[in-house]
């Protein structure tokens, strides 16, 4: 619904800016005498420009959805084999001892723990596809354990904000739209996003954390998080130290070098579990161009309502809103031309992924706007669409304070993406 109107606002906020253009260049010469304002031949055309950018942004959309089915393919493909290798329950086993102490109100073996664990380990490989089923799982689970079945328990809260928190080790589908606009070296916001997403992750535990009061200061948590936390704030260190070259080199290294370990490791997984690895590949890539053919009417959806948008002058008139109000504070406004997918993904998946799309058609994708955008949206995750199909699902009325939990998680994600993008960008 959300959804629904913010894509009927780009359309309706669109045609008021340009029939204010246009009225105003036909009132061109009392402006200027009375008000000082100049509407010139750009202001008259404002229409014809809407038009054009509706043809256009449908055509781009179609190209980016038909290079997605070759990346999407493949990619969707590896992750079968990896999941059908036993990858998620790797994962699962491998945080198991630190997921246990964040859900004290569950004993021990409740099975509402092994759906959350498999539920976060899917999302954090990028299997969408096995993470909501299990997630919802994971939910029902939880509410047989829930004393008041029309609110949400601690553990609800716990399991959703960091399901919100969106960390994710393969970003598959900003990797893939990246190569679609032609970036130089898709995986140079690898490390950047590790690093953005872990943060986010961090904010949202340590938020539900205090409030609920959990004893963080255990030693499994404080070796999980302090290990972590080391291992990341060593990278930051060592990265400051390199010039913008060397760090943009060392991101698009570390990243392709981790992303085809991740593939040995898979094959290898596959291997032991004596997986037909080319048959589940093959099923794995047929759900890819399956997602690929699907994105393709939201994708020309927002991508049409967005230049629309912009075509009138309104994404102008609001980005040299908002630099003007963040450069009273005297800071560096590079990073505002961006701030939209950071604004529309909270509310939307789609929304957010086709404003990244636009930018980075518009500024490019190695530009700093387009490098920022792809952070942003990775960096955070769609929190009221996770909250309404999550306790939807269990008929949960009171939700208490995850939306808070969730969106304190998406501004810490949002803070850490714009600092790595000058850290990575600008030195």
């Amino acid at each position: 619904m959300i959804l629904n109107y913010i894509w009927i606002g780009f359309f309706v906020v669109g045609f008021i800016i340009a029939l204010i253009r246009l009225t105003g260049y036909y009132f061109r010469d009392f402006f200027q005498q009375a008000l000082n304002i100049v509407f010139d031949q750009a202001d008259r055309d404002v229409f014809q420009a809407i038009v054009d950018s509706t043809f256009q942004n449908a055509e781009t959309a179609v190209n980016i959805s038909i290079y997605l089915i070759g990346v999407m393919t493949l990619w969707l493909g590896i992750m079968k084999i990896g999941e059908k290798g036993g990858a998620v329950g790797g994962m699962s086993k491998l945080v198991g001892p630190f997921f246990n102490r964040l859900f004290p109100d569950l004993p021990r073996n409740h099975p509402a723990i092994g759906s959350m664990l498999m539920n976060i380990c899917a999302n954090m490989l990028g299997l969408d596809n096995a993470a909501t089923p299990l997630g919802l799982k994971a939910m029902k689970d939880l509410q047989d354990a829930n004393k008041n079945s029309d609110t949400a328990s601690d553990s609800m809260i716990m399991f959703i904000v960091l399901n919100t928190s969106g960390l994710t080790i393969i970003p598959i589908s900003i990797l893939a739209m990246r190569a679609a606009c032609n970036a130089q070296d898709p995986t140079d916001v690898f490390v950047p996003l590790l690093i953005a997403t872990y943060v986010s992750t961090l904010a949202g535990l340590l938020y539900v954390s205090f409030v609920q009061r959990i004893k963080l200061y255990q030693p499994v948590i404080l070796a999980y998080i302090l290990g972590i936390t080391a291992f990341i704030g060593g990278m930051i260190w060592y990265l400051h130290t390199l010039t913008p070259e060397k760090v943009s080199a060392f991101s698009g290294t570390a990243g392709n070098f981790l992303l085809f370990l991740i593939i040995i490791l898979f094959l290898f997984l596959g291997i032991r579990k004596k997986v037909n690895l080319y048959e589940t590949f093959i099923e794995g890539a047929k759900e890819g161009f399956a997602v690929a053919i699907k994105i393709i009417p939201y994708l020309v959806a927002m991508l049409v309502a967005i230049g629309v948008f912009r075509a009138s002058g309104a994404m102008e008139f609001l980005l040299s809103g908002l630099e003007k109000f963040f450069a009273l504070f005297g800071l560096n406004t590079d990073f505002v031309d961006a701030l939209p997918v950071a604004f529309m993904k909270p509310l939307s998946g789609s929304g957010a992924r086709g404003l990244m799309v636009e930018t980075m058609n518009t500024y490019g994708a190695d530009s700093f706007p387009g490098f920022l955008s792809c952070l942003f949206q990775g960096s955070t995750e769609t929190t009221f669409y996770t909250v309404a199909v999550y306790y939807g699902a269990v008929n949960i009325n009171k939700t208490r304070y995850t939306v808070a939990g969730g969106l304190f998680a998406d501004l810490a994600g949002i803070i850490a993406a714009i600092f790595v993008a000058y850290l990575f960008y600008q030195g």
